[in-house]
Order: C-alpha cells, then structure tokens, then sequence
C-alpha cells in the first residue's frame, strides 16, 4: 500500500514539474529554426517550417517553367548562382529590407550581384513571391535572351509579372492598371517606343514613364497571344547585328509597315479591353502542379542560418555594417564560428580592398570545411583583385585555376567562374585554353558586355586581328560606358599593338611593383597544385621583343607607327544556315550559307584555327545548322570567314 501511495505521488510530482515547463517548451518550440528547402534548380533558406520553404521553392519552380515556356526555351540558363532567403514575419523582415524612397518593401526584394543574385521574401504576406515576379523575369532574360530594346525587356517583365498560380496558371492580365492609361491618352508611335532609351533612374520611376511601361505591356501581350515572338527575333537581329532603321526592320520583320502594326496592337487592345480584365488573361497549361514538384531539406544551425542572411544583408549598403558586427559575434560564439560568417567576411574586405584579412577569413573558413565551393571561388576572386590592384601579374595560377575548376565541378553555369579561369589561362599564356573557357561564359550571360571585351582581349593576345576588331568595333558602341571607352583605345592601339606587341597606354616596367612587394601569399584551400607556372604569354615574349627593334630605331622610338597593311574590306554580320561545308582542299574550308533566297559561299584558309562560337571544335560534316558569321565580302557570293558561330 505504501509503495503505490509512494508511486502515484512521484507521478503526480512529475505531472506537476513537466507543467510547470509546458510554457517554456512552447516558447521553445517558436524560436527560429532554420532549415534550406531544395528542389530541382532552387534553394530557400528559412527561418519558417519546411511546408511554407516547399511552397517557396514550388512556385519559383513553377515561375521558371513559365519563363521556358513564353520564350519556347527547353533550356534555360541560370548563369549565377541564385539564394532564395523567406524570413517567416515583419520583424526578421524589417532587419534586412532595403530602405527605398524613405520606405521598407513589403513583401520581397532583389539583389543583383557581380558573384550571386538574392530573391528575399516576407513570408508574412500573401504570395510574397509575386512581388519579386517581374525581377525574376528580368534575371532570366539577362541569361538567356540576347540584347533587346528596352521597350522588349519590360514589356516582357509587365507581361510575366501578371503570372498567377492558383488552380489554374494563368498570365496576361492587366499587372499595374494600364487599361485606363491606354484608353485615356494618346500612344507613343510604335518607331518612337521602339527606339525610346530609357536610362537605370527613369526605370526605377515608374510613375514618370507609365505610358512607356502601359505601351511596352500591350506590346508584348499582343506579340506572344499572336504567336509572333519569332517574328520579333527576326527583328531584333535586324536592329542590334544589321544595324537597319526600325521602320525598315518592321518591315522586314513582321511583313506590315509601323502604323498597321501599331494598327494591329490597338485593335488587340481594345477587343480585351472590351471584356473584364480576367478576360485578358490566357491559361496555360503544362506547368508542373505542386504535387509534382519535389523537395529535400536539410536542417541548418542557428548560427549557420544567422550567417546566411548576413551574408545577403552585406550586399544592402545600409546594412553591411551591422552584418559585418553580426557576422564577428558569430565567429566569436564558442560552437557558431562557421564557413559562411568566415566566407562573408572575406567578401567585406575584398569589397575594401583589404587583401590580406580576406585571406585570413578564407583560410580560417577552409579549416572548418575545406570544400565549401564560395570559399574556392573567393581564393580566386582575391588572386584575380590583388594583381589588378598592383598591376602585376596574377601569384599563384596553378592555385587558382585549381580552385576554379573545383568551383565548376559544383556549378558548370557559373559564367562569372568561367570568365576567370579564362583570363587566369591568358595570364599565363594559355591562349587557346583562355579561348575554350570564354565561350561558354559568353553563352551563359549573352548581355556581359564586360565578357565580350575579354574575349577581344584573347583574340588580340592570339594574334587573331579580324575577330578582335569585329568584336572591338560593336562594343565601342556599348551602352556600358566602361566597356566603350576601354573598346575605343583598344582600338586605336592596335597599330602599336601589332607591330611591337604592347599597347600604348600599357604602364612602364617602373611602374609595376613585384607580387612579392605588393600583395601576400595567397595559398590555396586544400591540398598545394604541384604544378608549375605556365611559360610567359606571347604578349609578354613580344614586349621583349620589341625593346630590341627600340634600340634599333632610335630615331623613331617616340612615334606611334603607321598600321600594317592589312585587309581593309569591312567586316560584315549575319545570320543564316549552314547548308554543307567542302573540306576536301583541308585544311581550307568553304561553306555554304543560305541567307534567304541568298546562296554565299565563304572561305576559311584553315578550319582548325578559325575563331568558333558554340562548339567545341569545328566539324565537315555540319550541315542544316543555323549560324551567325562575321565575314569579308568578296564578290557579290562569296566570302572570306572571320568568325563562325554554331547555333
């Protein structure tokens, strides 16, 4: 009898005691756990449960769908990495949201970035994903849609950001009140809006520019129900590779002069406008249900998943001085210090220019987890800065291309990872390897304008003049105005360049200082390359070179030398297909393009050396393929090939 009084009454004791704790493992349970949600091509840290992580994941699956699914791409590129961050209410929101024009933004925000885009989300507000919906058609258009008009890119973004996915995915409805703008006010000239350039400021304005956006929405809309997107690439190639008026490329393009086009566009209008607005909006089916879109998660610490978001909120100028001080107390928690808060604090002091404590954060990130790919792709990124910033060559290449090469074996998409192995062969005399690794970045990101001009500087380094100054030539016309001047010097250097290998505006040697004076050792996360150090590059052999010719002609050592006589026939583009390639005279090469009813045959001396886009290597057996070519005209029919773009 004693021992069962004695037992019920250690059980009510224990009932007592785990009640009286009821209320703090409730408290608990609401505090913020992290977790990353994974689907097929998207990741979403959060701070909410895995159910509202899927969803996020889910309708960005769905979103990228549709993008393939308007612009009939069974490919898409995703050219930098991209982070999804969805923080579960208003106050970790708050925290991190990017102060525009005095306010925060409610529901979702965008940071592009030079390394990886963000998409951040408020998970406390309806379908925060739509909030961000037309700067995610924008990101994929930058990597997957060659170089449009600005009437294009927003018409296409208004258009996409209609998008609904309820039961039914539907798109095409009115996304900012349009409607009554276009009925009450005279339009712009389909000529006018085609050429209107509208710069980042008056983008952003929208209040100021609604007829542009109103315009280009209704554009687009009529464009893509008509089933005349093909139409408008024919267009596009027209106006940005033939350079032809834009009353002559509609023309040509649609088969209607501009006013019966914009006839054709008014008359789409009004006939939805006359329904209600849902009548606007089309359904489109075969993208995937939520049912069908599957997901892993993975849990994540709370210093781990703190870390995450700082390293987002450093991109934000406002905020990168409380992430830097958050990302410190993390390192100094006695279990938080991690790869991530070590990695983000190596990006703040690159950004600074602060070489050697980058080096320490990423060396002390390798040894909590030596293969995380952000820290390989820094350990480069600092390489590639330190010799910019000292004007010397790059320290360590076989370290670095190392690293670089693990960063692809992580993401082969990374364009930016690409564009670095490249100029990293090229600084180390690799010429022909530079080659092969530019031209994927240049078809991962087809809008880098910046990528283009390194191209040009490989063409320039492997002596291949004709492409080099058909690149040259388009981008000293670049809307990038970096990227136009340095395109202008480089060529109206080329003179110099060709005769005694170095450009005129290249520093004196008593100028640069060694890597070993300027910058630290940069060692590499994992285990030491044992290779060496490629041979020096042509251009370097030939700045030695030429201190001989110097010497030799003293009296006109000063002088910038006249242009070789070289090939003086324009460089013309186009675009046609490839109907059969003649190698029976190898190495030359002669192939037939049809260009319309138009039959040229071009000419290439040696196939194996022929600047080439798109393929690995160049094939006799290609047939039925479409390709772009720069060329010289010879007669009225033929051709001599300066480049070869395989589509």
């Amino acid at each position: 009898m004693y021992r069962t009084y004695f037992s019920l009454s250690r059980l009510v004791f224990a009932l007592l005691f785990y009640s009286a704790f009821v209320p703090i493992a409730f408290a608990r349970s609401d505090e913020p756990h992290w977790i990353r949600v994974n689907s097929s091509h998207f990741s979403v840290v959060t701070d909410a449960d895995e159910k509202h992580g899927h969803e996020v994941a889910v309708r960005f699956e769905q979103m990228r769908a549709v993008f393939g699914q308007l612009l009939s791409r069974s490919r898409i590129n995703m050219s930098e990495p991209l982070d999804i961050i969805a923080l579960r209410n208003d106050e970790e929101y708050s925290k991190v949201v990017p102060i525009r024009q005095g306010q925060g933004i409610a529901a979702g925000f965008f940071i592009p970035g030079e390394d990886r885009d963000y998409f951040v989300l408020n998970l406390s507000k309806d379908e925060s994903w739509r909030s961000i919906s037309r700067d995610f058609a924008l990101v994929f258009l930058n990597y997957n849609y060659p170089p449009t008009q600005p009437w294009f890119d927003e018409g296409f973004a208004e258009y996409f950001s209609s998008l609904r996915l309820d039961k039914q995915v539907q798109i095409g409805s009115d996304p900012n009140s349009f409607t009554e703008l276009l009925n009450s006010s005279a339009w712009m000239a389909i000529p006018d809006l085609f050429q209107k350039i509208s710069d980042a400021s008056s983008i952003e304005e929208k209040s100021r520019h609604m007829l542009f956006y109103a315009e280009s929405w209704i554009v687009m809309h009529y464009l893509l129900t008509q089933n005349k997107l093909s139409e408008t690439g024919t267009y596009l190639d027209l106006i940005e590779n033939q350079k032809l008026p834009v009353e002559e490329a509609i023309q040509k393009a649609y088969g209607m002069s501009p006013p019966q086009l914009e006839q054709a566009v008014k008359d789409h209008f009004h006939s939805l406008s006359q329904t209600p607005n849902s009548g606007m909006g089309v359904q489109l089916n075969g993208v995937p249900l939520p049912e069908n879109i599957g997901s892993s998660t993975q849990e994540l610490s709370e210093a781990e998943g703190r870390a995450l978001v700082a390293e987002m909120s450093l991109r934000i100028p406002e905020h990168r001085e409380q992430a830097v001080q958050q990302l410190e107390s993390i390192t100094n928690l006695p279990k938080g210090d991690n790869v991530v808060a070590r990695r983000a604090l190596a990006w703040a002091h690159m950004e600074k220019k602060e070489f050697n404590p980058a080096i320490e954060e990423l060396n002390k990130g390798g040894e909590l987890d030596a293969k995380d790919p952000w820290l390989h792709f820094y350990l480069a990124v600092v390489r590639l800065r330190a010799a910019e910033s000292s004007r010397t060559s790059i320290q360590g290449l076989p370290n670095m291309m190392q690293d670089l090469h693990s960063v692809l074996d992580w993401d082969p998409e990374f364009a930016e990872a690409r564009s670095i192995l490249a100029m990293a062969q090229l600084d180390g005399g690799g010429v022909h390897a530079a080659m092969d690794s530019m031209r994927p970045a240049l078809q991962l990101s087809p809008r880098n304008q910046t990528y283009r001009l390194d191209m040009a500087e490989i063409y320039l380094a492997a002596k291949n003049w004709d492409a080099a100054t058909a690149m040259l030539e388009r981008l000293k016309n670049s809307p990038d105005p970096q990227v136009a001047k340095s395109a202008t010097e480089q060529l109206e250097g080329l003179p110099m360049l060709k005769k005694y290998g170095v450009m005129p505006q290249s520093p004196t040697s008593g100028t640069q200082q060694t890597a070993a004076q300027s910058e630290p050792a940069l060692p590499s996360i994992g285990p030491p390359s044992s290779a060496r150090r490629p041979p020096e590059s042509e251009a370097q052999k030939a700045k030695q070179n030429s201190k001989t010719d110097e010497e030799a002609s003293d009296d006109h050592a000063d002088q910038i030398p006249a242009a070789p006589q070289v090939d003086k026939r324009v460089i013309k583009f186009m675009k046609g297909k490839l109907l059969a390639v003649d190698c029976t005279q190898t190495p030359a090469a002669t192939l037939t393009v049809a260009v319309g009813a138009k039959v040229l045959k071009l000419r290439t001396p040696d196939y194996k050396s022929l600047t080439l886009i798109g393929a690995d290597q160049f094939s006799c057996e290609w047939k039925g393929r479409a390709v772009a070519v720069n060329y010289r005209a010879g007669g009225a029919a033929d051709g001599d090939l300066v480049s070869l773009e395989v589509q």
